[in-house]
Formats: structure tokens, C-alpha cells, sequence
């Protein structure tokens, strides 16, 4: 990557091929902060599209080259693109970019540049990173500390994925926030200062082959943690081999750093956190979840760490309100709840499903579920029907596709064979509207990574 004497980057332009994504877009919003000229190319118009174009960056949703702004296509020593690994082979303005002397590097490649600088905390794991990095972020805003952050999904407290520091002359007192992304080992461009490691079951496996191979990416990202940086580690998990770092261990019941008289009052989480150094008593979350309480106890570590005093931790969870799209109120009524979330790996459906039973006894659940990838739900079928026949009704859509083509044999109805509670069916996007105007409902919850989103808010409307 190319620098200039004083170590910034030489280019003026920025180019992003796939701006749209929640990592993506972040990036690009960093870069238009910092002076730079920023343009990018995605499939489709959303919200987050929509807000980048407010913030004054020109998009495209044509990959035909003539679709780039002039400046971007004239200047090539000028200009860096930025891509995503979801692009597919063929795609037009890749191409030329490849075979006309462009500087091309994947988002992981340059946010790995980005934070060389600064002192850095890594959240890795194949599930709670989201949650956890936007907690840590948090915690260090509320609390003072100058932060940046890069988060892989819209804050509710702040209404971004990216936080921005305050400007100062001495970066070494900036603290970045990093969701370590394991897809296509994106995180191995990271070099943390602090690490925390939340899960590794096996996912991704359609690039990874064997969990086993998934496994030697993560001991790889805990060995790039710089000397004298510290590794938190959710116990049980068998990566230290491989770490020169400090290692403290968390969970829910054991470790350095745990939950203790964890109970539930009005839907809340109630819970003290437990620390080498003392307790943090009565912390009250308005994100429930046990998964959660979990993710605040690793978030909670790193900010100890960090000088965060434990008065501080307890205002800071206490006013989290967490990420879009991850245990998501929409309706929290006497009569009706509706929840959404990202859930879509079998381990995060059943700690979500699990939770929202313990918050509401005895009352009836509807899960909406959108399989993603047909690689995914053929890997992980037999664990995906065990989760979901802890709801009571199961609405099952099709299959989202999203990079993959389909494979044979690999279906919803095939999925849905394997559940085991009686109240199930397979339903379109159009019927499922029609089916809970005329169903009655309890608890209804919408769970999965496609665009089952786009339906929640006619589905609110609904009930």
C-alpha cells in the first residue's frame, strides 16, 4: 500500500466496490471524514446507501466502468479501491481496475492500516463479536476515552456503525473498536493490542472446508496480539497454545471474569459482574439475553483494562440499547411482542430462543425463520431443527441465497422435515402476511441474515 514519507497514504481518492455492506460502509465513512474523495459501486439502494449519499459520497448501482466518476478512473496512482470478497467473479469495474494499474485491497487489508497506529481491541468470534465490539465502544465513549470503532451493525445509541474519534495530534491516544471478522480470514490483517474471542464453532465452513481449519484461523488471529497485549478468552474455548499474550478467561458462570445473581425482573437481565479486583452489583440491561449478559462480562473486562472504573461500567450497560437487528424490540406490549434478530447459525438461534422463553413463561412463540446459504443449512441442518423446535409455531420461508447458487437436494422443506414440534409449515413472504393477519399471536420473532428485515416493519404493522 502505497505511503508517503510521514506514513499517510498517498492517494486522494477512494473507490469501494460493495460500499454498501455494514463493514464497508463504515470504512468509507472514515475516509470522507478524513478529507478524502469518496465513490462506490453496490448492487441495490438501502438505508444505509441512502445515508451515505446524504453525507455527500456519490454511489452507482450499474457496474458498467462508465458508472465511476470521472476523477476515480483518471487518476490511478491517486486512487486505492476497496473491495468486499462478496463481489463476484465478472464483476465489470473490478476487472478494470485490475488491468489498468489501480492500487486494489480487500476493506480487511486497509482497516489493517487504519489501526496499526492506534491501540486497537480486536472482538473475534462466529457469533456475540457484533454485540460485543458495539458494547465495548460504548463503554468506552460513555466513559470519556477518545475511540473510533469499526462494528459490523447500526447502534441503537448512536444510529451508526461507526464511531469517530475526537481529532487530536497524538493518535497513540485514540483507542479503535474492531469487529474481527473470521469470513475469508479477513481478521488476519489485525494486530490488536487487546483481544477478545467469543466463540469458534464451526460456520463459514463453504470457505473453510473443516471447522478444523476455521479453528487455525482464530489461533492465528490471537498470535498476531501484540507483546504485552492481553487476550480475553470465553473459557472452554483452546486457542491459548498459540498466543503469547495475557490470557483471562470469561463466561456466564466461570472464570477471571463472570456474572453472578443473575435473574430476570420486568423482561430484564439483572446481574453483578465479578472481576480479579471486586464485583460491579445490580447492573440492569435494557438488551436482554444470557448470550448478552455473557457479552457485557467480556466487554466489561476490556474496559477495566482500559481504565474504565467499575461506576462507569454500570452507567454504561445500564444506558446500552444494543445493535439493530440483534434481540430488537419492536413490540413490547401486555398483549403482543415482536422481536427480530440476526440470528442464523443453530448455536445463535438457540441461545436466542432460549432467552426469549425465560423472559415469557408460559406464553406462545412464533418463530420466523430465513435459512441463509444453502451451504450453511446443508451443513448444520440436523443442529438448525433441534434449535428451532424450541418454538412453539415455526413459519419457515426459502432458503436466502445470497452469494451461493443453489445445490441439490437442499431445500426448506428438507429443513423443515427435520423439526420436531408439530406446528410448522414452509411459507412465502406473501402468504406469511396473510397468515398473521388471521393467527393468533403471542410472541413473535423474526430470525435470519437474508432480507427477512425488509418484512418486519408491514409485520409490526400487523400486529
Amino acid at each position: 500500500m502505497t505511503l508517503s514519507p510521514d506514513g499517510k497514504p498517498a492517494w486522494k481518492y477512494v473507490y469501494f466496490v460493495g460500499i454498501g455492506g455494514i463493514g464497508m460502509s463504515a470504512l468509507a465513512r472514515w475516509f470522507n471524514v478524513n478529507g478524502f474523495a469518496v465513490a462506490g459501486y453496490d448492487r441495490t439502494a438501502t438505508t444505509l446507501t441512502e445515508t451515505l449519499e446524504q453525507e455527500g459520497i456519490t454511489l452507482c448501482f450499474d457496474d458498467a466502468v462508465t458508472e465511476v466518476p470521472s476523477q476515480f478512473l483518471t487518476n490511478p496512482a491517486d486512487t486505492l479501491i476497496v473491495y468486499t470478497p462478496a463481489i463476484p467473479a465478472g464483476h465489470r469495474q473490478m476487472e478494470y481496475f485490475r488491468t489498468h494499474n489501480f492500487e486494489v485491497y480487500k476493506r480487511s487489508q486497509v482497516l489493517g492500516w487504519i489501526t496499526r497506529t492506534l491501540r486497537t481491541v480486536g472482538v473475534a468470534g462466529t457469533h456475540g463479536k457484533t454485540t460485543t465490539s458495539s458494547m465495548v465502544a460504548h463503554l468506552l465513549k460513555s466513559a470519556g476515552i477518545n475511540c473510533t470503532a469499526f462494528l459490523g451493525g447500526i447502534t441503537q445509541n448512536y444510529g451508526t456503525n461507526f464511531l469517530l474519534n475526537e481529532p487530536t495530534a497524538h493518535p497513540e491516544e485514540i483507542v479503535c473498536v474492531v469487529e474481527a471478522d473470521e469470513f475469508d480470514r479477513s481478521f488476519l490483517t489485525l494486530f490488536p493490542d487487546w483481544a477478545i474471542v467469543t466463540s469458534t464453532d464451526a460456520d463459514h465452513l463453504d470457505i473453510y472446508g473443516q471447522h478444523d481449519a476455521l479453528l487455525d484461523s482464530f489461533r492465528a488471529f490471537v498470535g498476531q496480539i501484540k507483546p504485552g497485549g492481553v487476550l480475553f478468552m470465553r473459557k472452554g474455548l483452546e486457542l491459548t497454545n498459540s498466543t503469547a499474550a495475557h490470557v483471562q478467561d470469561y463466561s456466564l458462570y466461570a472464570g477471571s471474569y463472570y456474572s453472578k445473581n443473575l435473574r430476570i425482573e420486568k423482561a430484564r437481565f439483572v446481574f453483578d459482574i465479578v472481576f480479579p479486583q471486586g464485583t460491579i452489583e445490580e447492573i440492569r440491561m435494557t438488551v436482554p439475553g444470557f448470550h448478552n449478559v455473557e457479552n457485557a462480562v467480556a466487554a466489561s473486562a476490556v474496559a477495566l483494562q482500559l481504565g474504565v472504573s467499575p461506576a462507569q461500567i454500570h452507567s454504561g450497560l445500564g444506558s446500552y440499547r444494543g445493535v439493530k437487528r440483534r434481540f430488537e424490540y419492536w413490540i413490547e406490549s401486555e398483549e403482543k411482542i415482536l422481536i427480530d434478530d440476526y440470528a442464523h447459525h443453530p448455536t445463535e438461534i438457540e441461545a436466542f430462543l432460549k432467552s426469549v422463553r425465560a423472559l415469557y413463561p408460559g406464553r406462545h412463540i412464533t418463530a420466523i425463520f430465513q435459512p441463509h446459504l444453502y451451504s450453511r443449512t446443508r451443513d448444520f441442518a440436523d443442529a438448525f431443527a433441534v434449535s428451532l423446535s424450541l418454538a412453539d409455531r415455526l413459519l419457515l420461508l426459502d432458503i436466502y441465497p445470497a452469494r451461493e447458487l443453489p445445490i441439490e437436494g437442499v431445500t426448506s422443506k428438507m429443513l423443515l422435515d427435520k423439526v420436531t414440534i408439530q406446528d410448522k409449515v414452509l411459507i412465502s413472504k406473501e402468504d406469511l402476511l396473510v397468515e398473521l393477519r388471521t393467527a393468533p399471536t403471542e410472541v413473535v420473532v423474526t430470525l435470519g441474515a437474508g432480507d427477512i428485515d425488509k418484512l418486519v416493519g408491514e409485520i409490526s404493522k400487523i400486529l
